[in-house]
């Protein structure tokens, strides 16, 4: 197992989690006195792990078709264009 990239996707995906609306959900869900903390802690983190293992599967398929160069322009591209979209709308 590489642990550098082990570490730079956990600390990719942890940032980029920290206060967007996935986790802005969850904490509503467990504010709710009537509702287990373990069950929200469980389902929110099995919804991360199949949103990224449909991410690890997608990733794998396109990289078939278009090398990873490509898919870095082609991500950062995206990015870019939601960052001037969400500039724009506010």
């Amino acid at each position: 197992m590489d642990y550098r990239i082990l570490l730079t996707v956990f600390a990719t995906v942890f940032i980029a989690e920290l206060g967007d609306k996935t986790q802005l959900a969850t904490m509503l869900f467990a504010a709710d006195k009537e509702v287990s903390k373990w069950t929200v802690f469980i389902g929110a983190s099995l919804a991360l792990i199949a949103t990224s293992a449909l991410g690890v599967l997608a990733g794998s398929v396109i990289s078939d078709y278009i090398s990873a160069k490509h898919l870095q322009y082609i991500a950062g591209a995206g990015f870019i264009i939601i960052g001037m979209w969400t500039l724009m709308r506010a």
